[in-house]
């Protein structure tokens, strides 16, 4: 189905779900999470994957694969509340969540937001990232220049506060910066009143097209052998 908005339960169906955290309420209010966030969430994945599909953008999801469970991994956590309290979908290139390289949106009562990029790839993969930025400076000026004109940037929010180990010498200021990450993501915000509105996925389609240059270099850099 085309996607027609989150409606008005869905905020609060998290925060509810926040202070009970028992499998009784779940199950007793499934229903409204089926028909407020999770059916939803599906619409929006499948709306905006075909219409990047249409776009030629090398982005793949569907509302099965693309999907974050609602049950927390409590093994090895401190934490044991059964569930999470937002929702979340990831598409990738070949529509595998664990593919290097994500379009996501986030929903909760907290924040909502679209992101793209590269987010705690494993140490091989940042150190290929890295030494990406580091080979050709000029490509990845390139790159966040096509960001900044769309009014994205990377996220600095997870950095390390000295350079990384081979890194050292790196003394261009903006290089030498995003070496010092441990993700490589770029986010854009979006209103709880936005989420109620079919144009979210004209507005996650739009994130995707102003995101794509970082992807496409990550993707470039990670395919590089050197």
């Amino acid at each position: 189905m085309t996607f027609q908005g989150f409606g008005p339960e869905a905020l609060p169906f998290f925060k509810a779900l926040k202070f009970h955290q028992s499998r009784e309420w779940f199950e007793a209010n499934r229903a409204t999470y089926e028909s407020a966030v999770k059916g939803p969430m599906g619409d929006l994945v499948e709306d905006v994957a075909e219409r990047l599909r249409h776009a030629k953008i090398p982005i793949k999801g569907d509302r099965k694969s693309s999907a974050f469970r609602i049950h927390r991994d409590v093994r090895f956590s401190l934490n044991k509340d059964p569930y999470k309290t937002n929702a979340g979908v990831a598409l990738t290139r070949s529509g595998r969540k664990g593919d290097p390289g994500v379009l996501y949106f986030h929903l909760s009562p907290e924040e909502c937001f679209f992101a793209a990029g590269f987010y705690l790839p494993d140490p091989a993969e940042l150190g290929r990232l890295r030494a990406a930025a580091a080979r050709a400076p000029k490509a990845f000026k390139a790159m966040t220049a096509k960001l900044a004109k769309t009014g994205l940037g990377l996220s600095d929010e997870d950095s390390l506060k000295r350079a990384p180990r081979g890194f050292e010498a790196v003394d261009d200021a903006e290089i030498a910066a995003a070496i010092r990450l441990k993700s490589l993501i770029c986010l854009k915000p979006v209103t709880a009143s936005a989420i109620a509105s079919p144009a979210l996925a004209d507005h996650f389609c739009a994130f995707a097209r102003d995101a794509l240059p970082l992807l496409a270099w990550g993707w470039d850099a990670l395919a590089d052998s050197r």
